[in-house]
């Protein structure tokens, strides 16, 4: 672990909650050392609780970027970043590269905390009278049943609950094979869409549709697609103006493959582990993140950037009927399947996990990629909370699901909850 000029470690300031930490603390050059702020952001005192789990959190994983965000009926309530990140020079251009401390609105590759906004959208369409849930997505998208006729079985609804007959411990996740389907295809990469959907229609499903929930990344990218073909347009044009323009959201955007392709403001995501890169057809193997997948085919089901407070303010539109949606169209994101709870009560809606708490219900979250993990709850008494984090659990680590516990039991060390909105600070 490498230590600063003060003799203090990164941990060890993460640890005491310091304000500051020596650039050369990140490997950067004697000459070049400045102070970057190591937290940013707001965090009340009677949430410190909040901010105390999430710093022993990416204390005890290593983490180096991290965001959270905690709102109570409709008010953000604490905004936090933790830890910072290095911006690589171009190349050629002479120039250095750059620390940024992680602000409360950096972006992150939130991973599967993009499929509630999918379900939103869809939801959107059909309260817009637009898209039927019981329509076939054979006859949406015009998709050939010839490998298996219980394609035709596949609805808009089942597509968002999980229910369509994909199970990636039989058939693989389609979203993650792409060197696979380039191959039986014969097609060279990056392949896109039409090429992933070419290839799983080909093939059987590996059960009847409706029967079991199993989650599937591919069923929510033929939900983008369906978005795409209702709407006349891009998946993420529809939602930027019908979900996020309504509520206030500029900074959501879906992310790209690589490094260079960053935007401003997105952090750098870390894995010890490597792969073969899927952006062109060089075999060259790179890290892990950065063109070993293709986010632009996650977009649907795992291709958002956003900050936590842009998870948190969105997260809001399914509080109550609003300029998104309505009454009817949270409810039905919320009902219980057809193949009802499962053994620990708990049922996947639509993008959401649910379980009844009292008169009302928890809903809940986590998304994970190579470089990425997040989790967002919505909880009784209005609380609603999101972490975001630049790494995800890998051999060796801690079990990263821990996050959901330990947020959980820092509510209810709260005694008084603070009044002071933050939302205007960051909208």
């Amino acid at each position: 672990m490498t230590t600063s000029k003060t003799g203090l470690t990164r941990r060890r300031l993460l640890q005491a909650g310091a304000g500051v930490v020596p650039a050369l603390a990140l490997g950067a050059s004697p000459a070049r050392a400045a102070a970057v702020p190591i937290v940013s952001g707001v965090v009340p005192a009677a949430l410190a609780g909040f901010d105390a789990a999430v710093k022993k959190y990416v204390t005890e994983r290593q983490i180096s970027c991290a965001q959270l965000t905690v709102a109570r009926k409709g008010k953000i309530l604490l905004a936090r970043g933790y830890g910072f990140y290095t911006i690589p020079a171009a190349s050629g251009t002479g120039m250095r590269s750059r620390i940024m401390g992680v602000q409360p609105t950096s972006l992150f590759r939130v991973a599967s905390l993009s499929k509630h906004i999918t379900s939103a959208a869809i939801m959107r369409l059909v309260q817009d009278g637009k898209l039927s849930l019981s329509a076939p997505v054979t006859t949406v998208l015009g998709l050939s049943a010839e490998a298996d006729p219980r394609l035709e079985q596949v609805t808009v609804l089942r597509l968002m609950q999980h229910l369509g007959g994909w199970d990636r411990a039989t058939s693989k996740d389609q979203l993650w094979i792409d060197h696979t389907i380039s191959a039986t295809l014969d097609v060279p990469l990056p392949i896109g869409h039409a090429d992933i959907i070419r290839y799983a229609t080909a093939r059987p499903l590996d059960f009847d549709p409706g029967s079991k929930m199993v989650y599937s990344n591919y069923g929510y990218m033929l939900l983008g697609r369906i978005i795409e073909k209702v709407s006349g347009m891009s998946y993420e044009s529809y939602v930027k103006q019908k979900l996020l323009a309504p509520v206030g959201i500029t900074r959501m955007r879906l992310g790209r493959s690589l490094r260079a392709e960053s935007p401003a403001g997105e952090v750098s995501y870390a894995s010890k582990y490597t792969a073969k890169s899927v952006v062109d057809t060089s075999g060259a193997v790179v890290p892990y993140p950065y063109g070993g997948f293709s986010m632009p085919n996650q977009d649907a089901n795992g291709g958002w950037l956003a900050s936590a407070v842009d998870l948190v303010k969105f997260a809001m539109i399914f509080d109550a009927a609003g300029p998104v949606l309505n009454a009817a169209s949270i409810a039905k994101i919320f009902a219980k399947p057809e193949t009802g709870v499962n053994a620990g009560g708990a049922w996947y809606g639509g993008g959401w996990w649910v379980r009844s708490n009292g008169s009302g219900l928890n809903t809940w979250h986590n998304g994970s990629m190579p470089g990425t993990f997040s989790f967002l709850a919505r909880i009784q008494d209005g609380v609603s909370y999101c972490a975001v984090f630049n790494r995800r659990e890998e051999e060796g680590t801690p079990d990263f699901d821990s996050i959901d516990p330990l947020l959980g039991k820092a509510t209810g060390t709260v005694t008084t909850w603070p009044t002071t909105d933050l939302t205007s600070r960051y909208f």
